[in-house]
């Protein structure tokens, strides 16, 4: 192919060259390169007969000079034949319009002469010897016919030979006229050849360019062409595709075109689709096929149309071709990345979602019914921590087999991410068969595993939700089962759990409160309380920390413990943050200018580079001192980049706002960011006041040295949570300068603030001796009221801060519960630890004292009303959150 194209543009160049512009003029376009004709010998005959017909018509026969002259002439076009073959092999332009001088000028011109001699003296009529002139140019025109120099030639020559009898200086002017047209004739002529050979031109060297770029497309294996005749036979195939059939051109040349694949591996299809083409005579494009080869698989992308000639006859298919076989083998090789896990080569997420979705959507509603098994390996992080990453992908591939085993051709088995793997079992399987395959399971992965660093054993649990029952769709079967794993990992681990639809009354209430949250931002339904920090030294007020309150209009004051991380997962946290402070400066423009006031800086909001802006515009709105604003950052902050912390305290410090350490020593580890940032106060965690004035405990030390640092440091501190006098003088001892807890007082509305410094700033400690409040013996029935659900329990003892009930089991830490004590009486307890049925709950707000010291709520008369009750020695399974 290559070679074909240089040889053409080597033709085409000899060509321009041959086509010189003029040659047209000189040689006209049928013969090749003479300036006379072949034919031009014959004119002797039509010249002849004129002469005899002439004489023999007037009876002139007495003018000898004029015949002779006139046969003379005619005889002298007999050397045409070899003239034009002279000319043919000559190259020099003067030989050859000398040969057309003597072959056609000299003899039109003697003939013309002869003929007009003849009529000037009488002999013949002037009139026949006109005519006879005219049919022997006519003669001369079709024979040079295309040659426009050799009929310029014969008619100026005869012409002037007419014109010389007259006159001969008439016949100088017309030789001199014949050139003259003759030249211009000729210039003409070639321009409009030097525009045709450039056309030509263009012509052949795009024409060999195209067929250039084709053989290089051909030979880089990109492409290849092919052709057949009408009855299905190869007329022509690329070189490369030839070769990688192992043939040659000529042996594949006049086989038929479907021998070139192997169709059967199409399963039928493939082959229908190309011969249903080649039958019916219509074009196909992107058709794959495999090449029929007999090594490496390669498959083909095939387009082809059919060709007709000009009288519409179907003359066989014209197309091409192309190599797919590295982008097919790309596409499966992505394909198994996208719907298979690398690690073990089960299913992934993605492709697990698509199977169960086909499932829910089948046509037929018996066909929907599915189960959904939901596996977390129990363990599995020790085995990670203590035997490394690497034996972890081990066992992890171990669990895939296992799984594989025991589900077979039942069901399909993916792997989810982690330790997470899912089974899906198409059909309506009934629960019996589920829980024993789920036992199975359960007891298949804790057999012991045999890894290159030895042999671990794990475990693991299984949440199921059921196709209907359980949800009509892959996200709610989901979620589902995995509220049923997690029931499961908190019932003990090493277990299955079906779901049940009082699972889902945690996410619901979470749902439920996410939403009422944002109402409660929108209509502004949040509350600024004020708890007043007082100097030790002095017992006086120095300021108050603000804390966010949230009365629901139905659950009552919500712990912000339980609505600000719910506030940080949907983003609410910025704008709750910023009202808080521009509030918090407002309400203390109010107050004495001794006063400050402390707002507390999430790790979110202390990273927004928008923070200085913020606390500037509302101290400037508010009209307050930037010294009397104190934000509280814990140590949380400290975990992002150093440099952008650091931008930020330079930042916030030259506004002159006081700084202080949060929760000093219950979060980030390193005691290095002291030495650099810029705090003015660091506040002792409650966690430490707690149970300080224990025998025993460690928490004294922890305070005092943290003190010692404070001071060595130059900051003032503050304990939080001082609740009874011996805890305030614990702190006191120890050199605490700031004290903040209900000792003196609790938080405070802001009305009430103001009110409390209207009457001074001098704080009394009120409050209980001991630190443990006085517990009250008692056996009661109450109603625990949980996510829409009441379960009726014993309360065993009470105090004003907990109690102990008694009544149901597996209950997470951390639930938190409606407790109706008597009529008129509830208050919401957070559970702090479950031992069999019995539970440890924390109240969220101390309970009130009667005059006699006693719980009001209990000792009240006349106010019990009956609970709901339950079955009798019914207990209840609550669900635990998911917390891992």
């Amino acid at each position: 192919m290559r070679a074909f194209a240089r040889t053409r543009r080597s033709q085409a160049r000899d060509e321009g060259d041959s086509g010189r512009a003029g040659a047209a003029f000189l040689f006209g376009t049928s013969h090749n390169g003479s300036f006379v004709a072949r034919e031009w010998w014959q004119m002797v005959v039509p010249m002849g007969l004129g002469l005899v017909l002439l004489a023999v018509v007037n009876h002139a026969y007495d003018d000898t000079v004029s015949l002779g002259v006139g046969g003379l002439s005619a005889l002298l076009t007999l050397p045409g034949r070899f003239a034009a073959r002279a000319t043919r092999q000559s190259q020099a332009t003067a030989h050859r319009m000398t040969m057309a001088a003597l072959t056609i000028a000299a003899p039109m011109l003697g003939y013309g002469w002869a003929i007009a001699h003849w009529a000037h003296h009488g002999s013949v009529p002037w009139l026949q010897a006109v005519s006879l002139l005219a049919a022997i140019l006519l003669a001369a025109t079709t024979i040079q016919s295309g040659r426009l120099a050799g009929l310029l030639a014969a008619q100026v020559g005869i012409w002037v030979g007419v014109t010389c009898v007259v006159s001969a200086i008439a016949g100088i002017l017309s030789a001199i006229m014949g050139v003259a047209i003759a030249i211009i004739a000729y210039a003409r002529q070639k321009e409009s050849d030097l525009v045709e050979c450039s056309r030509l031109e263009e012509e052949a060297r795009l024409q060999t360019r195209a067929q250039e770029i084709l053989a290089d497309f051909e030979e880089t294996g990109q492409g290849w062409f092919w052709e057949t005749d009408r009855r299905g036979n190869v007329l022509y195939i690329s070189a490369p595709v030839a070769e990688l059939l192992g043939r040659k051109v000529e042996d594949v040349t006049g086989r038929r075109f479907i021998d070139l694949f192997d169709l059967d591996d199409q399963s039928g299809n493939g082959e229908r689709t190309l011969t249903f083409h080649l039958s019916a005579r219509s074009s196909f494009s992107d058709l794959v096929v495999r090449a029929a080869t007999n090594e490496e698989e390669r498959w083909w992308s095939i387009t082809g149309r059919p060709i007709y000639d000009t009288f519409d006859n179907f003359q066989g298919f014209r197309g091409s071709g192309a190599d797919l076989t590295e982008r097919r083998r790309t596409q499966q090789h992505a394909s198994r990345l996208a719907h298979f896990d690398s690690l073990t080569g089960l299913a992934n997420r993605f492709f697990m979602s698509q199977s169960l979705e086909k499932i829910l959507v089948a046509p037929q509603v018996q066909q929907r019914a599915c189960a959904v098994f939901l596996i977390d390996l129990d363990r599995f992080k020790q085995v990670n921590d203590t035997l490394g990453h690497p034996a972890g992908d081990q066992l992890l591939k171990q669990v895939a087999q296992r799984l594989e085993r025991g589900v077979g051709a039942a069901g399909r088995v993916g792997r989810l991410g982690g330790d997470e793997f899912e089974i899906i079992l198409a059909g309506r399987i009934e629960r019996p068969m589920l829980a024993q395959i789920a036992a199975h399971i359960i007891e298949s992965l804790s057999q012991p595993y045999t890894l290159d660093l030895g042999r671990v054993m794990i475990g693991a649990s299984i949440g199921i939700a059921i196709a209907p029952d359980d949800g009509v769709t892959s996200e709610a079967l989901i979620r589902n089962a995995d509220l049923a794993l997690y029931a499961a990992k908190d019932g003990g681990r090493g277990r299955y759990h079906f779901y049940a639809h009082d699972l889902h009354s945690d996410a619901e209430e979470r749902r439920r409160l996410e939403d009422d949250l944002r109402d409660a931002v929108t209509h502004g339904s949040l509350e600024l309380y004020y708890q007043p920090v007082v100097q030790t030294t002095t017992e006086k007020i120095t300021g108050f920390e603000a804390l966010l309150r949230w009365n629901h209009p139905v659950h009552g004051f919500i712990s912000p413990a339980k609505f600000i991380p719910i506030a940080e997962d949907t983003g609410l946290i910025g704008p709750i943050s910023e009202w808080a402070l521009r509030q918090a400066c407002n309400d203390l423009a109010q107050w004495p200018a001794s006063v400050r006031v402390a707002v507390n800086v999430s790790a979110l909001q202390f990273a927004n580079p928008g923070l200085p802006g913020v606390v500037t515009s509302a101290l400037a709105h508010a009209g307050i001192e930037a010294d009397r604003l104190e934000l509280e950052i814990t140590e949380s902050v400290f975990i992002n980049d150093s440099e952008g912390t650091d931008a930020m305290f330079r930042a916030l410090k030259a506004i002159g706002v006081r700084l202080a350490l949060d929760d000093f020593g219950t979060g980030y580890s390193s005691l290095g960011y002291l030495k650099k940032a810029p705090f003015d106060k660091i506040k002792i965690d409650q966690s430490f006041v707690r149970g300080a004035t224990q025998p025993g405990s460690r928490n004294g030390a922890i305070i005092a040295s943290i003190v010692s640092l404070a001071e060595a440091l130059g900051m003032e501190t503050t304990a939080e949570g001082v609740e009874t006098h011996d805890e305030l003088d614990l702190v006191r001892l120890l050199g605490c300068s700031h004290v903040q807890g209900y000792i003196y007082e609790r938080p405070l509305s802001s009305e009430a603030a103001t009110k409390r410094l209207e009457s001074g700033l001098v704080a009394i400690a009120h409050g209980p001796r001991a630190a443990r409040a006085v517990r009250l013996s008692l056996l009661r029935r109450v109603v625990l009221e949980h996510g829409g659900h009441n379960y009726e329990a014993t309360v065993r003892n009470i105090s004003r801060t907990g109690a102990l009930i008694e009544g149901l089991r597996n209950v997470p830490a951390g639930t938190i519960f409606r407790v109706h004590l008597s009529d008129g009486h509830l208050v919401n307890a957070t559970a702090r630890w479950c031992e069999d049925d019995r539970i440890g709950m924390e109240f969220s707000i101390p309970l009130e004292l009667d005059e006699e010291g006693r719980i009001a709520a209990i000792t009240a008369r006349n106010r019990a009303r009956p609970a709901p009750t339950t079955p009798a020695g019914a207990t209840v399974d609550m669900p635990q959150r998911r917390t891992g």
